[in-house]
């Protein structure tokens, strides 16, 4: 026997179960009396069929009167003041051009409501954007493909018997573990293995796994990486079939030079076969399908991608994009398709270059122009589905890459500044909205890509740039 106090009352509860299922009985028939007018609260609500045992409820109960509700998160006043273009320029002049972020930092800031441009340091020029390139592929990927559609990876009959094929459907994130431990919602190796020897006939060992990452194409690390870039606790080979987001073990930072060969491996684990030879190769056409699983949507999808600036999530990303446009699914085919797809929206991609999908290469070229275009167009809503990827956008001391940034400023309060950052060696750079003291909500870009201090020195530049626009109160 337990007891459930609260506030000075005591509940003598002698098995909880029964006690919740009388509960949610009597709050049903509850809710059928009031929906039906009825008053008669003083009759029996439900019993418990195991037990007989009888909830009633209180007599002449009076429900209070609650009102109307505030909203949990009120929509911005139309009338909130738009910041003085001349006092922004007057405080953020000094953190573009300061020492931390070095010469030619570019930077923009943007009314939302209105399009108006409240700030502008040579946002035009093309800079190295780092992994804030991601937004360009965010934004490809949800106005180019379904925001629901989800990505297929199978297993088939191999050509001789105990053979099986995986077959990659460009979906990184399915998981070795159940459920996955960096990606919720994906689908596991255990419910793929279930099917296959469901559909094999009993007792069929599996003796060898075929892999096929036919579904892309060309070279497996871009132009523009460093030799040290893949694998990396970063990045890895860009393959259509991988586990874990291509992680040497569930949950682990080092990420795999062999992102197939481990997607076979545990496919064997799960089929209980670890003993099986596991190959690259291709499927035989027309082979029978044993089992299927599909990816969580690309919305969500793009939602991790930005969040935890996932480099091979959003290389995928840029490859389905490709294959929508019918592009090769290469490092090539994906650059072109996403900067196409920006143009096809009617964003100004005027001297734009990129040569992947994540920003790690050091000759992807985006203007913070651009970057901004995006996050406005994204939050006013004349982009259409590229509205999904703010809620991808780390929050400046909650979550992502901005956890621990952003949250040593009382005049800034929690959830104010939402942007996606960017760094690589010598760059940072920063692009997100910002809501005002007055309420007033903005999209801003900041690009650094010659700096040469510190990178503490370089994000605490970014980070006050962001919160004096959320301290305005001008």
């Amino acid at each position: 026997m337990g007891t459930i106090s609260s506030s000075g009352s005591t509940i003598v509860t002698a098995n909880y179960g029964r006690f919740r299922r009388r509960m949610t009985i009597g709050i049903v028939v509850l809710v059928l009396l009031l929906v039906g007018g009825g008053v008669g609260l003083g009759v029996v609500l439900g019993t418990d069929a195991g037990t007989g045992d009888v909830a009633v409820a209180v007599p002449d109960a009076v429900l209070p009167d609650l009102g109307e509700a505030d909203p949990v998160l009120a929509a911005l006043s139309a009338d909130a003041p738009v910041p003085d273009p001349a006092v922004l320029e007057a405080a953020l002049t000094p953190l573009v051009t300061g020492p931390p972020l070095g010469p030619g930092t570019t930077a923009q800031v943007v009314d939302v409501a209105t399009g108006a441009v409240l700030y502008d340091r040579d946002a035009g020029a093309p800079l190295t954007p780092a992994s804030t390139a991601k937004l360009l592929t965010a934004t490809a990927a949800l106005t180019t493909l379904d925001p629901a559609e989800t990505f297929e990876t199978r297993v088939v009959a191999g050509s001789v018997p105990g053979e099986v094929v995986l077959v990659g459907g460009g979906d990184p994130t399915l998981s070795r573990t159940e459920p996955s431990l960096t990606y919720p919602g994906a689908p596991t190796m255990a419910d793929l293995a279930t099917q296959v020897v469901a559909a094999l006939p009993a007792g069929t060992p599996v003796t060898r796994i075929v892999v096929d990452s036919s579904l892309f194409s060309g070279p497996l690390t871009a132009s523009g990486w460093g030799p040290g870039d893949a694998p990396s606790s970063y990045a890895a080979p860009i393959t259509a079939t991988a586990v874990d987001g291509a992680r040497v073990s569930p949950g682990a930072l080092a990420r795999s030079g062999q992102p197939g060969l481990d997607a076979g491996a545990a496919l064997a684990d799960a089929l209980g076969a670890p003993g099986a030879a596991v190959v690259l190769g291709q499927a035989p056409a027309g082979a029978r399908t044993l089992g299927t699983v599909e990816s969580a949507p690309v919305a969500r999808l793009v939602e991790q991608a930005l969040s935890q600036s996932d480099n091979v999530l959003a290389e995928v990303l840029a490859r389905h994009v490709a294959l929508s446009r019918g592009k090769p699914a290469t490092f090539e085919g994906a650059a072109r398709a996403v900067v196409a797809a920006l143009d096809e929206a009617g964003l100004d991609v005027t001297g734009v270059t990129l040569a992947d999908g994540s920003g790690l290469s050091r000759e992807d070229v985006v203007t913070a122009e651009l970057l901004t275009a995006l996050v406005c167009g994204a939050a006013d809503g004349s982009l259409g589905d590229a509205a999904g990827l703010l809620p991808g956008l780390p929050v400046a001391g909650y979550d992502g890459t901005l956890a621990d940034r952003g949250d040593d400023d009382p005049a800034t309060a929690p959830g104010t500044v939402r942007a996606k950052t960017g760094t690589l060696l010598g760059v940072n750079a920063l692009a997100g909205t910002v809501v005002t003291a007055d309420g007033r909500l903005l999209a801003f870009a900041v690009v650094a890509d010659e700096a040469t201090g510190s990178e503490v020195a370089a994000e605490a530049a970014l980070d006050q740039f962001a919160a004096t626009l959320a301290a305005c109160g001008c």
